[in-house]
């Protein structure tokens, strides 16, 4: 039997709602839904998608971390913003500011809201560790 790689943040909603940060299941990862949590877990709901997405990113990138992983080896990104047609610069922006010139594919969907009040972004994604880093 094959042992899964579990990553877990260590915060309150992951036992909560019962689910893994991310799994490695073979060569790939598959992460979560990212949000902006702080150290300790909570939800700080700042009215700003910028400092939201930043805090986001950083969350992920605790993520790859874990698997040794860098922002080149993401594949696919499924981006959830609230009110996108209004947020999609800031989002765009945001988004070219963490991948550089790296281009995961990438799905963004505008939602009427999240699983927090307040929250505005969330993102997951799938690495694959065979790409260079």
């Amino acid at each position: 039997m094959t042992m899964l790689d579990v990553y877990d943040h260590g915060i309150p909603a992951e036992s909560h709602f019962g689910y893994a940060q991310a799994i490695r299941s073979g060569d790939l990862v598959h992460v979560s839904g990212q949000l902006a949590f702080d150290e300790a877990g909570a939800f700080d709901p700042q009215d700003d998608v910028a400092a939201q997405l930043d805090r986001t990113y950083v969350n992920l990138d605790k993520v790859l971390a874990h698997y040794g992983a860098t922002r080149n080896q993401i594949v696919s990104q499924t981006l959830y913003a609230v009110d996108l047609v209004r947020n999609a610069e800031v989002v765009a922006k945001g988004n070219r500011a963490y991948f550089g010139t790296h281009r995961p594919v990438s799905t963004a969907l505008g939602v009427t809201e999240l699983t927090f009040p307040g929250q505005l972004v969330e993102i997951s994604c799938v690495i694959d560790t065979r790409l260079p880093a």
